[in-house]
């Protein structure tokens, strides 16, 4: 059950990595530091939502392993 736990964490990270680097925010890095340059809110779409919602999901599931992981 250990080792499920720790392979099913680690495939979760990685895709939840993918996820987080996939979304697009300003060009290059210059949106890190909050130089987007007058850009304003949209409404997500399309593929960007799908790539959005399934970086949360991602996020539950790596917490819920984790947890489970402390707890066995």
């Amino acid at each position: 059950m250990q080792l499920i736990l720790t392979t099913s964490q680690i495939i979760i990270s990685l895709a939840l990595i993918a996820t987080i680097l996939l979304q697009q925010r300003g060009a290059g890095g210059s949106g890190i530091f909050g130089a987007g340059g007058g850009t304003s809110y949209y409404t997500k779409r399309g593929f960007e939502k799908i790539i959005f919602t399934s970086s949360i999901i991602l996020a539950a599931l790596f917490i819920i392993t984790a947890f489970l992981n402390l707890l066995i």
